[in-house]
């Protein structure tokens, strides 16, 4: 169990730090046993834990005791962590110290994090920033492009998991990924047009006859388009008339290509519910192009075999973004057409503002799917994982974190396949580590003609089909986070006792959450300190039927878990140990 002490004014960003960091921890409370006390405040009561975390730029009262000085401000940038640039956003603080000590984090200017032992065997790590305060930070400003790629919220989770765990001390947790599966894939596509029929003589037409000669020419010259696909594209060009006059397959069609490429995968379509609205209070230029050229009642066959298929309808916002009553109003244009529920929401053009969560929970959407960026691929929010927003209820949001037309247009990240593919990879290979849902956005043309994207689509499905993944729909992945946080953890047992128990009483959960105990070899034995965490863990599936489960070191330093037939969670005299 790890004690809390926190500013009042951090109560939201903590609690929701430690929805996503999924342990047992409680307030402080002087007297409690706690392997772990973590603190952002003046108060810093050492040796009363195996390990005390004291975070913050300002001095600390406990600073001079152990033989730490907080010196000035650092400029801003970012922090080194296992050869990670982890940017810090908040105030951060250099450390000094001329006693025996270990460090754990620096920056270009110096230190920022140390280790130091304490005379009854006990640890403090005294960190120069505030994490509860980055977390703020990142939940609600979220990352400049410049920190794009880097998991910023994540690595925090991690850095401190494994400060825990690198002192021997037993941790529970229930990661972020169900079991058997190393994270959730969401695969969704923003329906923008459906086909290039209802675009004639507009900027849409004569953007592609532009793209698919002169700009395909140009991109063949500088070795970005192969010789086969700019014939493609010549012919593609050279067959519009055809097109309009029903001649020839329309190549913007999007239905039929995605259900044939994820065929047995579930995936989730955001239609746009207004046909020739752009939309109000559109920031920048060419606002009058976010208007859509169809109409979504005419999709309501296409939807239902979508549905039939296990795929996803949701609401391709337009006003949602700043009108709760406009909002309801997109919402109940794509429910008559696809039936409910279809409460989930992506904007357009991924617009929103500080108030956007507050205006979307009212308008009745259950998540949204906006949280990325329109120039990168990446982590707006710094995690992977679906979280509440700071200010919401119930709404949640799930991030998206590669999109088809950063990774390659001209104007944003401009990548060569070989190069795109690098980045995803990176991207799946923190998912691997991190676990939590990889979103995706692909649009309804980018398989076709200009710009011919689906062969790397192509690929990258079936580098994720390999890749330890789950695949759900957008609704799919908030409902199971959902549940996950439904998961409570209670302090039980006599004093000296470290145990927690975990109720859910809830629906089902599937698939089942892991139960994850560190350290369950070792218990609470004290091992030689190292900066990286131990290796060694128990993972237990989650029993449905199960509505507590204590868990506690026994006598020989081992991990157990038991189902305890009393109400107060005491542990029956003779528990199974947990299987190694």
């Amino acid at each position: 169990m790890i004690g809390v002490i926190s500013k009042v004014a951090q109560r939201e960003a903590l609690e929701e730090f430690f929805e996503l960091f999924k342990t047992p921890w409680e307030t402080f409370v002087p007297g409690r046993k706690y392997d772990t006390i973590l603190s952002t405040t003046d108060e810093v009561p050492l040796g009363e834990a195996k390990l005390v975390i004291s975070f913050g730029a300002s001095p600390r009262s406990g600073d001079s005791s152990i033989g730490i000085t907080a010196m000035q401000h650092r400029k801003k940038g970012p922090i080194k962590y296992k050869g990670a640039s982890v940017p810090v956003y908040g105030e951060c603080a250099l450390l000094e110290t001329e006693a025996e000590s270990t460090v754990l984090l620096s920056g270009a200017q110096g230190t920022v994090g140390i280790r130091r032992s304490l005379s009854n065997g006990a640890a403090v790590i005294r960190l120069g920033y505030d994490v509860f305060e980055e977390a703020r930070i990142l939940l609600t400003e979220g990352q400049p492009l410049e920190y794009a790629a880097v998991p910023t919220l994540d690595l925090h989770i991690e850095m401190l998991r494994n400060w825990i765990l690198s002192e021997g001390i037993a941790l529970l947790e229930i990661p972020a990924a169900p079991a058997d599966c190393r994270f959730m894939v969401c695969l969704t596509h923003d329906i923008d047009f459906v086909g290039i029929r209802n675009h004639k003589f507009d900027h849409t037409m004569w953007g592609f006859l532009y793209r698919s000669t002169v700009g395909a020419m140009k991109n063949f010259l500088r070795g970005r388009l192969a010789f086969r696909k700019l014939i493609k594209m010549f012919r593609a060009a050279a067959s519009l008339p055809f097109v309009y006059l029903g001649w020839m397959k329309d190549f913007w069609d999007p239905f039929e290509w995605y259900l044939e490429v994820e065929k047995g995968l579930p995936a989730t379509y955001f239609l746009i519910p207004f046909k020739g609205r752009a939309g109000e209070h559109v920031p920048g230029k060419h606002a009058s192009r976010r208007a859509a050229g169809y109409d979504v009642r005419e999709l309501s066959d296409w939807a239902a075999t979508l549905k039939q298929r296990g795929n996803e309808i949701g609401v391709h916002g337009i006003d949602a973004w700043h009108s709760a009553e406009q909002g309801r109003a997109e919402l109940k244009r794509i429910e008559d057409v696809a039936g409910k529920p279809a409460n989930g929401i992506r904007m357009h053009w991924l617009l929103q503002d500080a108030k956007t969560y507050d205006v979307l929970e009212d308008a009745g959407y259950n998540y949204d799917a906006s949280a990325g960026y329109n120039e990168s691929v990446g982590y707006r929010n710094g995690t992977t994982q679906v979280f509440r927003p700071l200010g919401a209820r119930k709404f949640l949001e799930l991030p998206t974190h590669i999109q088809d037309g950063a990774l390659f247009y001209p104007n944003r990240l401009d990548l060569s396949d070989a190069e795109a593919s690098s980045r995803c990879n990176e991207i799946i290979d923190n998912n691997k580590s991190l676990g939590g849902t990889l979103t995706l956005i692909w649009h309804d043309r980018s398989h076709g003609p200009e710009r011919f994207w689906g062969d790397f689509y192509i690929n990258l499905v079936e580098t994720l089909k390999f890749s330890g993944a789950l695949f759900v729909t957008a609704a799919g992945a908030v409902e199971w986070f959902r549940k996950r946080r439904g998961v409570r953890f209670d302090r039980s047992g006599s004093e000296g006792v470290s145990r927690a128990g975990l109720r859910y009483e809830g629906e089902e959960i599937q698939p089942p959450v892991r139960i994850r105990l560190y350290n369950a070899s070792r218990g609470v034995e004290k091992v030689e300190h190292t900066s990286e965490a131990p290796a060694e863990f128990v993972d237990i599936h989650w029993n449905e039927e199960l509505t507590w489960l204590a868990t506690c070191p026994s006598p020989d330093g081992n991990w157990m878990t038991c189902e305890p037939a009393a109400s107060n969670g005491a542990c029956p005299p003779s528990p199974q140990p947990v299987p190694w």
